[in-house]
């Protein structure tokens, strides 16, 4: 078994818990590669952010839970070596969709994972998210669990349609299972298509979809019975238009493809919302680089030509969510 700690990452409990006195949200970043890695290490060093590198299962199978696991340490190290003598590094599974599946990360130095019971009767998932509870905190490991359920697909993550989650529900389910944070859903949704244009409305000026607001109702009465607790928001990608338009002028077909505005995400960030995951973000930025050094550039073979200028598309957007969504820059 291999511990977080012997690689130098941390668990989400204190950064989490000045997150929600701080009014900011900590960054969860998907990734899969190593440019990824290193965008996301780059920005969070120049920023002077907490940072989590979140892993799905598909990720995981993808790029071998090993290497990720070496991969993860080196971050850490590398982080130092960019000047940050005390990185604040999270190593988490994201959708965990069972107790083998978080156990098998736990023992291999993840050191927050997330059992996405969602799907599950209500009662399966509190039994479920419990016992990766009970084996998690033996070792000091944070667990985030889910109430509700998000449309839209994301690796192997899919439903048509969203539930939002019940705020009669919270106090029991949190309770009952022991978790450490809650990813609940309130209008977040999965991938780059997170809306239908029925669910829309049209920019008149521009033509471009506008996205239903989010139910910061259910927010808002969520914080009420459960003061002080984190919470998580799944499926939080702003699935930027320039970028979007940039993979469309360079022989992409992604229409209609619409986000989470980033104005909603801001006002998320200052109540108890302390984590915001984003990852179609990170991938529309390096599909949008990759595209157009293609299209400018043919005759380019060497993946470190056109893997460079994506590496960097992704370190701004990282750094932009920072700044100017998420606000957990200068927290170290």
């Amino acid at each position: 078994m291999t511990s977080y700690k012997e690689l130098g990452l941390v668990n989400t409990r204190e950064m989490f818990k000045k997150a929600v006195a701080g009014g900011y949200a900590i960054p969860a970043f998907n990734f899969n590669t190593l440019e990824q890695m290193q965008a996301i290490v780059q920005a969070a060093v120049e920023t002077k952010s907490p940072v989590i590198m979140q892993v799905s299962k598909g990720a995981r199978n993808y790029a071998n839970g090993t290497i990720l696991r070496y991969m993860a340490q080196g971050a850490v190290e590398y982080a130092k070596e960019l000047g940050c003598e005390n990185p604040q590094i999270v190593l988490h599974l994201d959708h965990g969709d069972s107790f083998e599946l978080c156990k098998d990360c736990i023992d291999n130095g993840f050191s927050s994972v997330m059992f996405d019971g969602s799907s599950l009767p209500y009662e399966e998932n509190i039994r479920i998210t419990k016992q990766v509870v009970e084996y998690a905190h033996a070792h000091d490991v944070t667990v985030e669990a889910e109430l509700g359920v998000l449309a839209g697909v994301e690796d192997e993550v899919a439903s048509e349609v969203s539930h939002y989650t019940k705020p009669e529900e919270v106090v029991d389910f949190s309770t009952r299972s022991g978790c450490d944070s809650l990813a609940i859903s309130i209008g977040t949704s999965h991938g780059a298509y997170k809306f239908t244009p029925e669910q829309c409305t049209r920019d008149p000026k521009t033509g471009k979809l506008v996205p239903p607001p989010l139910a910061f109702d259910i927010l808002h009465e969520i914080e009420k019975r459960l003061p002080g607790f984190p919470i998580v928001l799944h499926g939080s990608s702003s699935v930027p238009q320039d970028e979007v338009d940039t993979i469309n002028a360079h022989g992409g077909k992604l229409p209609d493809a619409v986000g989470i505005p980033e104005e909603q995400l801001r006002e998320a960030s200052k109540s108890a919302v302390c984590k915001i995951n984003i990852d179609s973000d990170s991938r529309l930025a390096m599909t949008a680089a990759i595209r157009k050094h293609f299209d400018e550039k043919p005759g380019d073979f060497d993946p470190r030509q056109y893997l460079k200028p994506a590496r960097e598309n992704m370190k701004k957007m990282y750094i932009h969510k920072i700044v100017e969504v998420l606000g957990s820059n200068d927290k170290l």
